[in-house]
C-alpha cells in the first residue's frame, strides 16, 4: 500500500490551514460554486489525479472537488512551486499529497506515479506532464479514464500537437483558452505576480530600469503592461508580427533579442518556447543585468550557456543566483530559470485564479458527465460556461450589467436593417 501522502513537514499544517482560509475569503466564484454542489455530489465516485502547483489558491481547488465527492490524488507541476505549509495542511486534511518544494526529477515523477497509482478516471494537468506519465509509462491507464483538463498555455500546445499526430488517447478540456482564463489569469495573474517574484528576489527599483519581456502573448502582456506601469522603460522581443504591432501600438519599444540584450536591465522570458536567452545574449549583457522566466519550463534559458561563460556562482539573495562572467560582468539568475513568479512569489493573487479553478471545476464536472461520449482529442470551454463564471463573478462584485430587450435581439438578427 502506497503512502498516504509525501510532504515536507506536517508541522506546518497549522500555518498552511491559515493561508488557504485567506484564499478561500477572496474566491468567492468557487466557493459560489462548492455550496452549489457539494449535496448533489456531481463528482461522487470520480478519482481525480491532479498535477498542479501547489498554492493556497489550488487548495481551495481540492477542496472544492472533493466537496463535490471526488477523491483526490495531487502532486505538484513544478520542483520550486510547491508551498510546503499548504502541502501539509491539505495532507492532514486528508488529501493524498505527493509534493515538495525542491523536487528532483526522479522525485517528481515518483509523485506523480503515486497518484495514478489509483487508477484515476479523470486528469486534471498544469502543463501535461501527468496527461504524458499515462500515455507514455502508464499506458494501462489510459482505458479507465473518462476525461481530462489542462491548465496552462505550454500544455494545451502539447496536447494538441499529441491529438494532431494520432496519439491522445482520451478528450481533455483545453481550460487555458477559455476566456475567463487567458485574459484574467494569464495577463493580470501573471504580470502582477512575475513582479512580484522579481522584486522579492531583488528588491530593485523596477522605475527607470530597462524591463525586456521576451513574447508578447498574454502572459508576456501582463508583465511588460505592469512593469511599464511601476515606471519602466519596456521593451518587447516577438517573432509574431502580429503581437510586435500590438506591442508596438501598446507603447512598448519592439526589437530583437540580439539588440536588446545590450541594453536591457530585467529580462523576463515568457514564450514557451527554448532558447530565448542563449550565450550570444549574455555575453552582451550589462553588469548587474536581471534574467528570469515566467514561462512554463526553464528552458527558455539556457542556463549551461550561462554556466559556461562565467567563472563563479554563488546564492547572494533567496532565489538569485550571481553569476560572474570571465569579464567580471554580474549577471543575475532568478528561481533557477523556473516560474519566477510561483519559486519566488506566491503565484497569482487568489481573486484571479478564482475564475481559472472555477473553469476546472466545471471542466472536471463536464467530463465526469460527458467524457465517455467524446472521441480523443482537445475540446474548447464553452461560451456559456464562460458567461457563466464571468456573470458570477461580477456578481460577486456587486457590478450589475444591461441586457439586451427583445428588440434589440430582433434587431442584432435582422439583416434587413439598414440606415
Amino acid at each position: 500500500m502506497a503512502e498516504p501522502y509525501k510532504v515536507k513537514d506536517t508541522g506546518l499544517a497549522e500555518q498552511g490551514m491559515l493561508k488557504i482560509e485567506w484564499a478561500e475569503s477572496r474566491m468567492p466564484v468557487l466557493m459560489a460554486l462548492r455550496g452549489r454542489f457539494e449535496k448533489e455530489k456531481p463528482l461522487k465516485g470520480q478519482r481525480i489525479a491532479g498535477c498542479l502547483h501547489v498554492t493556497k489558491e489550488t487548495a481551495v481547488l481540492i477542496r472544492t472537488l472533493r466537496a463535490a465527492g471526488a477523491e483526490v490524488f495531487w502532486s505538484g507541476c513544478n520542483p520550486l512551486s510547491t508551498q510546503d505549509d499548504v502541502a501539509a495542511a491539505l495532507a492532514v486534511d486528508g488529501i493524498a499529497m505527493y509534493a515538495w518544494h525542491g523536487m528532483n526529477t526522479e522525485e517528481f515523477y515518483w509523485a506523480i506515479d503515486r497518484t495514478l497509482d489509483p487508477k484515476p478516471t479523470l486528469t486534471l494537468d498544469d502543463g501535461a506532464d501527468l496527461i504524458i506519465r499515462v500515455h507514455t509509462k502508464r499506458q494501462d491507464l489510459a482505458k479507465g479514464v473518462l476525461g481530462g483538463t489542462e491548465e496552462t498555455t505550454t500544455g494545451v500546445h502539447r496536447l494538441r500537437a499529441m491529438g494532431a499526430a494520432g496519439k491522445l488517447l482520451y478528450p481533455v478540456l483545453a481550460i487555458n483558452d477559455a476566456v475567463t482564463k487567458w485574459e484574467f489569469d494569464n495577463v493580470y495573474g501573471t504580470g502582477q505576480s512575475s513582479l512580484d517574484g522579481i522584486i522579492r528576489a531583488t528588491s530593485i527599483l523596477l522605475a527607470g530600469k530597462i524591463f525586456v519581456t521576451a513574447g508578447y502573448g498574454h502572459c508576456g502582456r501582463g508583465c511588460a503592461t505592469r512593469a511599464k506601469g511601476m515606471g519602466a522603460n519596456t521593451v518587447c522581443t516577438e517573432v509574431d508580427p502580429l503581437e510586435a504591432l500590438k506591442a508596438t501600438l501598446d507603447g512598448h519599444r519592439v526589437m530583437t533579442m540580439d539588440e536588446a540584450a545590450a541594453i536591457g536591465d530585467v529580462f523576463v522570458t515568457a514564450t514557451g518556447m527554448k532558447d530565448i536567452i542563449t550565450g550570444k545574449h549574455f555575453a552582451k549583457m550589462r553588469d548587474g543585468a536581471v534574467v528570469c522566466n515566467t514561462g512554463h519550463y526553464d528552458c527558455e534559458i539556457a542556463i549551461p550557456d550561462l554556466e559556461e561563460q562565467s567563472k563563479s556562482k554563488r546564492t547572494i539573495r533567496p532565489n538569485c543566483e550571481e553569476y560572474t562572467m570571465k569579464d567580471g560582468r554580474r549577471i543575475y539568475l532568478l528561481a533557477q530559470g523556473r516560474l519566477v513568479n510561483l519559486a519566488a512569489a506566491e503565484g497569482h493573487p487568489s481573486e484571479v485564479m478564482d475564475m481559472s479553478f472555477a473553469n476546472q471545476f466545471m471542466g472536471m464536472m463536464r467530463m465526469a458527465k460527458e467524457g465517455k461520449d467524446l472521441a480523443p482529442g482537445v475540446y474548447d470551454i464553452t461560451t456559456e460556461q464562460d458567461a457563466e463564471i464571468a456573470r458570477i463573478k461580477l456578481d460577486t462584485m456587486g457590478i450589475k450589467i444591461d441586457a439586451l430587450t427583445p428588440e434589440q435581439i430582433a434587431y442584432s438578427s435582422n439583416y434587413l436593417a439598414g440606415t
